[in-house]
């Protein structure tokens, strides 16, 4: 299977991958970029890890609402999924065991980097959902078709997911009124990332808007200090 995002390789900032110990997949939202999303990194205080960012082909990772059906939103969101994997595969060729590996996104890329965390399951350095949740539209029976790949299955409309995140650090943080993220979807994230054994700080921010906060870069610095 190819997609649309599958020939563009990550960009690279802070600390050679070579020489970190550590290492962040910082995954950029709908008309952002890798370099855009980049910006980020300086705020987390850890100059020692790498970051890697991967880019979407016309700076949006799959066409339609996060809460469309799955099919919907295909080819690009399997091709973003492959994206960020080869990113995480990058850092684990330069001796970075996933553990040490922190998943991070916003709007389009927090669903992307919950989704992969999901499907994939293992214990990642952390995973942070920034404005985002869980892609789908999560009606439909337990026993709905299973969709083998990514190292798991999921039944494609409940978040039933066969993996298990073994103790990963999570943090999901969102606006109450965000237009693009209804606050039931970020309760169920982050309800669903617990049930795979992630360690889950949620928060949600009145009035906040969809952008990122100082709270939400204090908390993904604590994470951090732990990586």
């Amino acid at each position: 299977m190819t997609g649309p995002h599958d020939a563009l390789p990550p960009v690279s900032f802070g600390t050679p991958l070579a020489e970190a110990t550590a290492a962040m997949v910082l995954v950029h939202g709908r008309g952002d970029s890798a370099r855009g999303i980049l910006g980020l990194a300086p705020e987390f205080g850890r100059p020692d890890l790498a970051y890697l960012a991967p880019q979407a082909a016309g700076w949006a990772w799959y066409p339609n609402s996060f809460l469309a059906p799955l099919d919907a939103n295909e080819p690009g969101l399997s091709s973003g999924i492959r994206a960020v994997l080869r990113a995480v595969a990058e850092a684990e060729a330069a001796g970075i065991p996933r553990e040490r590996i922190v998943l991070a996104g916003f709007s389009q890329g927090a669903c992307l980097a919950s989704e992969t965390a999901a499907r994939t399951g293992g214990r990642w350095g952390g995973v942070v959902v920034l404005s985002g949740g869980l892609l789908g539209t999560g009606e439909g029976p337990p026993d709905a078709p299973r969709v083998r790949g990514m190292g798991g299955s999921y039944a494609e409309k409940a978040f039933d997911y066969d993996t298990s995140l073994d103790g990963t650090p999570v943090f999901v943080g969102c606006s109450d009124v965000d237009p693009h993220i209804p606050l039931s979807r970020v309760e169920t994230t982050a309800a669903v990332l617990a049930r795979l054994g992630g360690v889950v700080d949620a928060r949600v921010y009145p009035g906040m808007g969809h952008t990122v906060n100082r709270d939400e870069i204090d908390a993904v610095r604590q994470m951090l200090g732990r990586s």
